[in-house]
């Protein structure tokens, strides 16, 4: 074969084989912050159920963050509000996050956990927010 009569499908083989669509039979795709606040849930609802411990996507201000020690290891922790409640989120084996820091807009998503009435967030994924949006 020579390269004019396979200029047409270079790499449709591959977008088929995956499942992928031709990006012009694409539906239109929503901006990346407003797919994130489509899933986001308020923190006052994310409670164990009776299925268990769920993996939620929250976004909210942090109000606090510090060092403690959990089983002798550091852990960062820090209050995540959104207006409705606030929960604690631990990352286990960090001392600091470079920008995580009081009064920073993140995302966290993960299992939340019910420790002592609270709603716990371990190791989350996380986006910090740029400075100075809402």
């Amino acid at each position: 074969m020579t390269d004019g009569s396979r200029s047409g499908r270079r790499g449709t083989g591959w977008r088929r084989l995956l499942g992928l669509q031709d990006s012009s039979a694409r539906s239109p795709v929503p901006e990346a912050d407003e797919a994130d606040e489509a899933e986001c849930v308020h923190i006052r609802d994310c409670t164990e159920g009776p299925e268990g411990r769920r993996v939620v996507t929250v976004r909210g201000t942090l109000r606090t963050v510090g060092e403690r020690t959990v089983g002798g290891l550091p852990a960062l922790e820090a209050e995540l509000d959104d207006g409705s409640a606030s929960l604690s989120i631990v990352w286990l084996g960090r001392r600091s996050i470079a920008g995580v820091e009081p009064g920073r807009d993140m995302i966290a998503s993960g299992r939340v956990v019910d420790s002592r009435g609270r709603p716990v967030l371990f190791n989350p994924r996380y986006e910090l927010k740029p400075l100075g949006t809402e």
